[in-house]
């Protein structure tokens, strides 16, 4: 079959949820494209095992920037999942989706239809809360957001030590407030990752108007005249055509759909013509925009068998600790970064500007550096950073990776705050709590002065996974995208991910990405009614 109604590029957050909403009707016919495999790899679905996907190429496209210069000259990492559910298939699973603020500014910066009140109702259409419905949170939903089976006696210290500084608690970080430090939520469902894949897309995959292709990757978007009508995907050593009856819907990800446009001819004319690219449509900023968590990791020794890690004292516990999982109950059921928090770097700051990740073990340069040592990490980054960076391309290969540049630390106040969030992570691991078992740090530690600090955070600092804003969402004419999704100057092509936020929200964002997914399936099938 080389006709469909809607033809969906990229099996991650969004895709996943656009294949099953657009499906629910059996009176039209849908494809979800898959650059990577079907999600077998028993590391997705056993939540432990995230930490051992940072550089699995098989479900990962272990992407790299160009050298940062804030960084000192380093290339970063950026991990992407390459795999049924996308990045969602290999990502820590925390459930956050940012503070009302975040919408309310998409609201008015022109993206009409998404302040916060216009999503909450998408956010809890989504979500199957174990706790409970309330007005924040909807119970019946496809994607399982809940508590951890298991918390790590480190991550109940880290808890302490915030509270012995009087740092405020929270126990639900998408309620009421923000503010505070306690436990993730996470996507799980019985001690099993939940992920896009396993929430949308599983129970829809026996409707026989679903087609998924795994191991396709999309080259470009076929356009006639001014209107998408299909798309070209490697498979297989070959090149298929599909045809888009209705519409055509990038779903690839902050960094691959403007890559995607910019290979199908739209995308900003000078540039694309020195690639030798027809030029379909000049859209100057599709693939600027790009923003970023820049993250910070304080780790430190620790004299604890709780520490998971590499030592002696886990290899023992290890078939103890499977036996466990075959119930889905004991540390294989963690995410590993189980607590964390939202702060103020200073009285000054109005709201929570950094967020913290704790991690009861070590994670040094994204888990590929090993340590055979016990120790602790804590994860530090800016919420609201002012840095802006863009994704281009390399050159006219499809299977090129794209030239991604954050500008990581190259704007506003990014470094500073940084610094202001290091400090405090200090302090909360030299609180009492901590004393007997926190040894010292395996670089700068809290005695370091600001000049060392601010050269270790250039030293090791990265991303966090939260590339958004490449296909920037507005109503004025140099948005990429209006407020439906929709590409401004071709028809029947939409962007529907991360890469259409105007701005980053305040944390982690997989949630934010399956909300989007939810809201414009929604509008999609609302325009289809409309037009009989």
């Amino acid at each position: 079959m080389n006709h469909y109604d809607y033809i969906i590029v990229g099996a991650g957050s969004a895709g996943c949820v656009l294949a099953n909403r657009l499906s629910e009707n059996p009176a039209v016919s849908v494809c979800l494209l898959e650059a990577g495999p079907v999600d077998s790899n028993p590391l997705i679905h056993a939540p432990f095992g995230f930490s051992m996907m940072a550089e699995n190429k098989k479900i990962n496209w272990c992407f790299e920037t160009v050298p940062q210069p804030q960084m000192n000259g380093r290339k970063g990492y950026q991990p992407r999942g390459r795999v049924l559910g996308g990045s969602s298939s290999i990502n820590a699973m925390v459930y956050i989706r940012g503070v009302p603020a975040d919408y309310d500014r998409w609201a008015e910066a022109g993206a009409i239809g998404w302040s916060y009140e216009d999503v909450l109702p998408y956010f809890r259409r989504s979500q199957d809360q174990e706790r409970g419905e309330d007005e924040f949170h909807g119970t019946g939903g496809p994607l399982a957001v809940s508590d951890l089976r298991y918390k790590n006696p480190l991550s109940h210290l880290f808890i302490d030590a915030a509270r012995q500084l009087e740092l405020p608690a929270n126990d639900d970080f998408n309620g009421r407030s923000q503010e505070g430090v306690g436990f993730y939520q996470v996507t799980q469902r019985e001690g099993r990752r939940c992920s896009a894949a396993a929430a949308y897309l599983a129970p829809a995959l026996g409707r026989s108007n679903l087609s998924v292709i795994t191991r396709a990757q999309v080259e470009k978007v076929l356009i006639k005249g001014n209107r998408a009508v299909g798309v070209d995907y490697h498979e297989g050593g070959r090149s298929v055509s599909l045809q888009a009856n209705r519409e055509v819907l990038l779903s690839a990800g902050a960094f691959q759909s403007p890559q995607i446009l910019m290979l199908s001819g739209i995308g900003p004319a000078e540039p694309l013509k020195a690639q030798g690219i027809d030029v379909v449509h000049d859209a100057p900023e599709v693939g600027q925009n790009l923003q970023d968590h820049f993250d910070y990791t304080v780790i430190r020794r620790a004299r604890s068998a709780q520490a998971m890690g590499y030592t002696f004292a886990r290899v023992l516990r290890a078939i103890p600790d499977f036996v466990r999982y075959l119930r889905r109950v004991g540390p294989l059921t963690s995410n590993l970064a189980e607590a964390g928090g939202f702060l103020r770097t200073s009285r000054q700051e109005p709201v929570p500007d950094i967020q913290l990740h704790f991690v009861p073990g070590i994670v040094d340069d994204h888990g590929r550096k090993m340590h055979f040592r016990a120790g602790i990490s804590c994860h530090a980054c800016v919420l609201q950073p002012e840095s802006r960076g863009s994704v281009t391309l390399q050159d006219a290969n499809p299977r090129s990776a794209p030239r991604i540049d954050p500008r990581f630390l190259s704007a506003g106040d990014d470094l500073d705050r940084t610094l202001k969030a290091a400090r405090l992570v200090h302090r909360i691991l030299d609180a009492p709590a901590f004393e007997r078992v926190v040894g010292p740090s395996l670089y700068a530690g809290g005695d370091a002065n600001d000049d060392e600090l601010i050269d270790d955070i250039r030293r090791r600092g990265d991303t966090i996974y939260h590339p958004v804003g490449t296909c920037r969402m507005g109503s004025d004419a140099t948005a990429v995208v209006d407020p439906l999704a929709q590409v401004r100057g071709v028809q029947a092509l939409r962007v529907v991910d991360a890469s259409i936020m105007p701005t980053l929200v305040s944390g982690n964002t997989n949630a934010p990405t399956i909300m989007i997914g939810e809201k414009i399936a929604d509008a999609i099938k609302t325009a289809a009614r409309a037009s009989g």
